[in-house]
């Protein structure tokens, strides 16, 4: 039973401050078992006689749990929405809000991280020397891929997207971009982007960058033809979602020397990794961490707080998903 008649609100995961005082200030917060599965049944059962449910990428949220009695609203932690379902959502008139904005820098500047890292063999490098390899300088060793100067086709020109560019402008770098939305004239003049379609961006890039949400349309938008069309000293970033990337084709295309190499944050199948994937020298794996800075995730649980405790009081939360939902 809730304490007083307060609301009470499912949290799934643990969220850093200050989101849970934020939280607790509007409602009665139940923590999500630890020793129950994500399944929509088990997260269904634990949502029970809650308003909302604070959810984040992993869990399943589906009709099953939005059909929920009395659910207002669910608050992702994340600025990515793939886990809910938001046609049932709407169809049963909750609130779905994410965070936009607050991790924007930080994965942009991961974003960069994994370019760097792949483009000069730092994670090979790294686990070099620590096995003892280095016995001395020598021109041949550890040769990798020039960033400065190189072109860089940025997929999906969204703020993480022109993040990256910005970054490319301090590397001298040649700027390809493919959206359907073209940017405004000046912000392709500041940025020193240039829109082209998929295939050209393929075909000219050094380096790939993927920054689109997974939609039906996305799914696997990188698969074998892109893969063959790449230069062989190509190197893809992905830290947007992984079914966007073919990860069996990646896998078939870096075994047949297709491209140079990968970073990847994200995976197809999280938190699985395709098994081919882990011993490849060229390919920088990282677990799903581009926004995980103290200041990034705690802004993300503050918003997300924030987001529940505005719809648990009856008022319109401002990053609203699906504000066609009249309540």
């Amino acid at each position: 039973m809730s304490t007083g008649g307060r609301p009470r609100v499912l949290v799934m995961h643990p969220i850093l401050d200050p989101g849970p005082a934020i939280l607790a200030e509007a409602a009665e917060v139940m923590a999500y078992p630890a020793d129950r599965p994500l399944d929509e049944a088990s997260i269904r059962r634990a949502a029970e006689g809650c308003v909302g449910i604070v959810s984040q990428l992993m869990d399943p949220i589906r009709d099953t749990v939005l059909s929920t009695p009395g659910l207002r609203c669910v608050s992702n932690v994340a600025v990515g929405f793939d886990n809910i379902d938001i046609a049932a959502a709407t169809a049963r008139k909750v609130m779905v809000t994410n965070t936009p904005g607050v991790l924007d820098d930080a994965t942009a500047d991961f974003a960069f991280t994994l370019l760097m890292a792949a483009a000069r063999r730092v994670a090979e490098a790294d686990a070099f020397t620590r096995a003892g390899h280095f016995h001395g300088w020598a021109i041949d060793m550890m040769l990798g891929q020039d960033v400065f100067g190189a072109t860089l086709g940025i997929i999906g020109i969204g703020r993480i997207g022109r993040g990256v560019a910005h970054r490319a402008k301090g590397f001298n770098m040649r700027v390809l971009y493919y959206d359907p939305q073209p940017l405004p004239r000046e912000a392709e003049e500041q940025l020193g982007a240039t829109r082209v379609d998929l295939n050209r961006l393929i075909a000219e890039s050094d380096f790939i960058s993927v920054h689109v949400p997974l939609t039906q349309e996305t799914l696997h938008l990188i698969t074998t033809p892109q893969f063959n069309a790449m230069k062989r000293n190509a190197i893809l970033v992905n830290t947007s979602r992984g079914a966007v990337v073919d990860e069996a084709a990646l896998v078939e295309a870096l075994n047949a020397k297709k491209l140079a190499g990968a970073g990847l944050d994200v995976y197809e199948r999280e938190p699985a990794v395709h098994p081919h994937l882990i011993p490849m020298p060229n390919v920088v794996l990282a677990p799903h961490i581009a926004s995980a800075t103290v200041r990034t995730r705690s802004e993300m649980s503050a918003m997300a707080a924030r987001n529940m405790a505005t719809a648990v009081r009856g008022g319109r939360p401002p990053n609203l998903v699906n504000p066609e939902v009249k309540r």
